[in-house]
């Protein structure tokens, strides 16, 4: 411990005679123990909706939470997967993924996910936990089979056709699969064009309209396998290139990602005089099914064995659209954020009202390509390298355009990263390292450098990961998914940054008790304006599951914008001279009543720095309650409240809400099953003194539909 204090100390320093500390804390570090995912580890998810639920409580970042979501619709095969696609299953370490795959080795043939349990590869809770991302069982003799589902949404308030979304997934013979994601929107913006004399963007009302972001084919054979659509992929340390969000990505996978609508949003998009009639009870709608951008084009994989060494080699190109939102934009001519102006029905011109806060569609369209090679010397030893390169061809003619500094896109032309990866493993040692070089503006003389090392030790009940990373201030890749801290620098997470984080996982040998933690401290590498200002993250949490009826679970959290500077008084929320801190306790209990019922309970309270408490720290609350009831083997309801109040002290500031649900989930037949969701969120701020008057209920209906074939 003296050693890790001994880096916080030199890391807010920033001098060279902190070195040897340095190297001095990573030894003891790496001798004494063993990777966690501690925020995943312990949590109880089934489907999407204790997901949304996990993130909307707070105990699921949002990386985790996207992570987790894809696990969930796409599944992983246990019987075939690899060992970078197991490490994604939720509280499983390194050791019990070896431990998995030599056990996969020993069996000839198919077998059970309970066959891990009676082999003593996993717990009975850990296949719980785990059974929600393991993909279906085989197809048996069916050459073709798959599914879909139908989404839609509709708020009580709205006057406008629902918004739906149409996902497709089908698998055949000879190794062929593919699926599609198709949405009707009715809040997207058309295309996006230039008013020279009024130097000014102009876009025309959004209308209903069918879009196809997401579809692919794949064909996947014993050394090769190719996907023609749109896909995400990954490699090593995730510093050169990752777009998946897997802890470990090793490789392609489909991009079938969507987003169902969240909290209705204002109906009126426009500002300016008469632009938007006075809004009454009808004033908000329901916003449409939205989706991420990843690659689009073709991204193929050779692999096989040389004398003993694993090759293999990944290829990609793509051309994708991309979106962005108008405060992204920079006109190079004025140098100022263009305007978006609407042309209103029965116009030809655009008159004086502008569209605010929208996202634009289709801005530019990027051009990019790359690959990685791997060389691997055994199961747990290979090195790696990997380059790209993108350039972006703008799609509105008329102006010269640019991207803002606080883009994650790099500013001036193409841009790009190469990097070198390798990892070596033996006994309850992995070590993992990459190095990246990133490229961008004219003729690619900008960018900089940024590398990760992982050290992980451990067994399966316990596991310690030290990660130490650094990220110069002109590391500008924006396909970089590395560790980094939750602050941005000009758009970007993986950048201007050097930091330690130590993450710890241990449970005891009767699986009743399991314990987690992590600490987190950066600061912005020397010469940065911030040079020397430390932050700090910690958290720690423990599970009891000794007692499957009763299992009670608490855990805390501390954020600390600037180490220098303590106390109550400083901000914490806001703009980027906020240096104060967070607090943070959490206490969960969950009952299983009986195999029908189930009851979790939590509460969560936060003291936080705020310029409104000078003198002491604001304080607020949150607590949830969930039922679940089984009543028949096909039939699930699942009752949700959960209350939020941003500051217990007064209620005419900040948020202050109740939020209910109900959802019925029922599978009318093997084939076929229903999934309906109610919501209400009333506002419980008081009317009398608040800045803005408190918000009407809302009401959100989802109905999802799908179908197995």
């Amino acid at each position: 411990m003296s050693s890790l204090v001994s880096f916080v100390q030199c890391a807010g320093r920033v001098k060279a005679a902190c070195l040897p500390a340095l190297l001095t804390t990573w030894m003891l570090l790496a001798a004494s123990g063993a990777r966690a995912e501690p925020s995943t580890a312990g949590l109880s998810i089934a489907d999407e909706a204790d997901l949304r639920a996990l993130h909307e409580d707070g105990l699921l970042p949002a990386e985790d939470f996207e992570t987790l979501r894809e696990l969930l619709r796409t599944g992983v095969e246990v019987r075939t997967a690899s060992r970078e696609a197991l490490y994604a299953l939720p509280g499983l370490t390194w050791a019990q993924v070896d431990a998995l795959l030599a056990y996969r080795a020993r069996v000839e043939g198919d077998f059970a996910p309970e066959a891990l349990v009676e082999a003593g590869v996993l717990t009975a809770e850990q296949l719980r936990q785990v059974r929600p991302f393991l993909s279906g069982a085989a197809r048996g003799t069916r050459d073709f089979s798959g599914r879909l589902r139908l989404l839609t949404a509709y708020g009580a308030a709205d006057a406008l056709v629902p918004p739906v979304l149409l996902q497709a997934q089908a698998e055949g013979p000879l190794g062929l699969k593919g699926g599609a994601v198709a949405s009707l929107t009715r809040r997207r913006l058309d295309r996006v064009g230039y008013a020279p004399r009024r130097r000014a963007l102009v876009a025309g009302l959004p209308g209903v309209a069918p879009r196809l972001p997401k579809f692919h084919v794949r064909w996947e054979g014993e050394h090769a396998s190719v996907l023609v659509g749109t896909y995400r992929l990954g490699f090593g340390q995730r510093l050169t290139l990752d777009t998946t969000g897997r802890p470990a990505p090793d490789g392609f996978v489909p991009d079938e990602a969507f987003h169902v609508p969240g909290a209705p949003e204002r109906r009126c998009m426009l500002t300016g005089t008469g632009a938007c009639p006075a809004e009454g009870p009808q004033g908000r709608v329901t916003p449409d099914f939205g989706w991420t951008e990843g690659f689009r084009g073709v991204a193929a994989t050779v692999h096989g064995e040389v004398e003993g060494v694993a090759l293999a080699f990944t290829g990609f190109g793509s051309h994708q659209s991309r979106d962005l939102s108008q405060y992204e934009l920079f006109d190079t001519r004025t140098r100022k954020t263009p305007d978006v102006l609407a042309v209103l029905p029965g116009q030809s011109l655009p008159g004086a009202v502008r569209f605010v806060s929208r996202t634009l569609p289709d801005v530019f369209h990027e051009l990019a390509g790359g690959g990685h090679a791997t060389v691997g010397l055994s199961p747990r030893a290979r090195l790696g390298l990997t380059g790209w390169g993108a350039w972006p061809v703008w799609a509105v003619e008329g102006v010269v355009l640019d991207v803002q500094p606080h883009s994650r896109f790099p500013a001036g032309g193409g841009y790009g990263a190469v990097g070198a990866d390798a990892t070596w493993g033996a006994g309850p040692v992995d070590l993992s390292f990459e190095g990246a070089r990133s490229f961008s503006g004219p003729a690619g003389v900008g960018g900089g450098f940024g590398a990760v090392q992982r050290t992980v030790l451990g067994d399966r009940r316990r596991e310690l990961e030290l990660t130490l990373r650094y990220y110069g201030r002109e590391f500008d890749n924006p396909y970089s998914r590395a560790v980094s801290g939750p602050d941005e620098s000009e758009g970007l997470r993986a950048s201007n940054e050097l930091g330690v984080r130590l993450r710890y996982l241990h449970q005891t040998e009767d699986g009743a008790w399991r314990m987690t933690g992590k600490v987190d401290a950066w600061t912005q590498p020397p010469g940065s304006e911030a040079s020397g200002t430390l932050h700090l993250g910690a958290s720690a949490r423990v599970d009891y599951v000794g007692v499957p009826e009763l299992q009670p679970s608490v855990w805390v959290e501390h954020r600390n914008k600037d180490l220098g500077q303590n106390g109550p008084g400083l901000c914490f929320e806001g703009d980027a001279l906020c240096a104060g801190e967070q607090y943070r306790v959490t206490g969960r209990v969950r009952l299983d009543a009986t195999e029908s019922l189930r009851v979790a309970a939590q509460y969560q309270h936060t003291l936080v720095g705020s310029r409104q408490r000078p003198g002491s720290f604001q304080q607020d609350g949150r607590a949830s309650l969930e039922v679940l009831v089984r009543p028949l083997p096909s039939l699930r309801l699942h009752g949700r409240a959960s209350w939020r109040d941003e500051d217990l002290s007064e209620n005419t500031r900040l948020t202050q809400t109740l939020r209910t649900s109900l959802e019925v989930v029922w599978a009318a037949l093997p084939e076929l099953g229903m999934r309906a969701r109610y919501e209400l969120a009333l506002d419980l701020k008081s009317p009398v003194g608040a800045r803005s008057p408190p918000e009407l209920p809302q009401h959100l209906f989802r109905l999802e539909l799908e179908s197995h074939f």
